[in-house]
């Protein structure tokens, strides 16, 4: 996924404050989910939400203000009711990492309990 770093990502020196990475984690999920066909709209409706357990952010080198970057995904980990998402944040322009991490996500119901991972959504995530 792709994305523009505007100022309002940015603390007072033009850098990417460090919590927005988080964000940008989010939105890479969430289309990686959509390119599989996975609505999580359409889930919620029906009571299935995935909750984060768990990040772990590693700040390489800084994101600035009008930096253009490209944010990659990759999923493991698969099990009864949670997977694991790999994030690389890196510059469009250079290539650099900036950033890696992790979140561990865990399949809830609306009531916040575990719930077993719906068929279609765990093939979604297997597939290569």
């Amino acid at each position: 996924m792709e994305l523009k770093v505007y100022y309002e990502d940015t603390d007072c020196g033009g850098v990417v404050y460090y919590a927005n990475y988080l964000r940008y984690f989010e939105r890479a999920r969430t289309e990686r989910f959509a390119s599989r066909g996975i609505d999580l709209a359409e889930y919620q409706g029906k009571g299935v939400v995935f909750a984060v357990v768990r990040a772990e952010i590693d700040y390489k080198s800084p994101a600035r203000y009008g930096d253009l970057l490209e944010v990659d995904t990759a999923i493991e980990g698969v099990k009864g009711s949670s997977f694991t998402v790999h994030y690389i944040i890196r510059r469009k322009k250079d290539g650099a990492v900036l950033v890696t991490g992790q979140t561990r996500m865990a399949c809830v119901d609306g009531a916040m309990k575990p719930i077993r991972l719906p068929d279609e959504i765990r093939a979604a995530l297997l597939a290569p």
